[in-house]
């Protein structure tokens, strides 16, 4: 399933060469065509550094830990900001490099692994199976399991009439 894109590659290049070719300010361009300035400024600063490729919508990728080391390095080490470091290594968005910061400091290194996204595949054998003794059950325990699966079979047997006794009167009602 594809990400949705708010804004097409062609609107994004049009607003690009509004700015860069024709000298329009990043906030005349926002107010004459929709989108947020910061947005406008990043979609030049984009085009500046990688040119057209820079514009097209990109997928969510996941970094690896020495990426996510390199990426604070270079923080540390050039002095760059949040939107300059984006541009650089090409990464989608600033929250990707403050979300990042936050599990290095909350969690260390373990912080900064890619972790598997969604339900895991296999429940895990215990929480499949309720697990059974090896002791034998009362008489006791076994006849309150008998009597819960006769209240099973009992409430099915009555919704089964209901739906029999449904389906006659609606054969009464047709035939007259």
């Amino acid at each position: 399933m594809e990400r949705k894109v708010k804004y097409d590659y062609a609107f994004k290049l049009e607003c690009v060469k509004l700015v860069l070719e024709f000298h329009y300010s990043c906030e005349s361009v926002s107010k004459e065509k929709g989108p947020n300035k910061s947005n406008i400024r990043k979609w030049v600063g984009s085009y500046k550094q990688y040119d057209k490729i820079g514009l097209l919508p990109r997928k969510n990728q996941n970094y690896s830990t020495d990426f996510k080391l390199k990426v604070f390095n270079s923080i540390v080490d050039d002095f760059l900001s949040l939107s300059e470091t984006c541009l650089k290594f090409n990464i989608t968005s600033e929250s990707v490099i403050i979300k990042w910061q936050k599990d290095f400091t909350t969690f260390g290194i373990e912080g900064l692994k890619v972790k598997p996204k969604g339900r895991p595949k296999i429940m895990s054998d215990y929480k499949r199976k309720k697990r059974k003794t090896d002791k034998p059950l009362t008489r006791e325990e076994e006849l309150l399991l008998e009597i819960e699966s006769l209240k099973y079979e009992n409430a099915i047997l009555k919704k089964f009439n209901a739906l029999v006794q449904a389906e006659e009167i609606k054969n009464i009602k047709r035939k007259s």
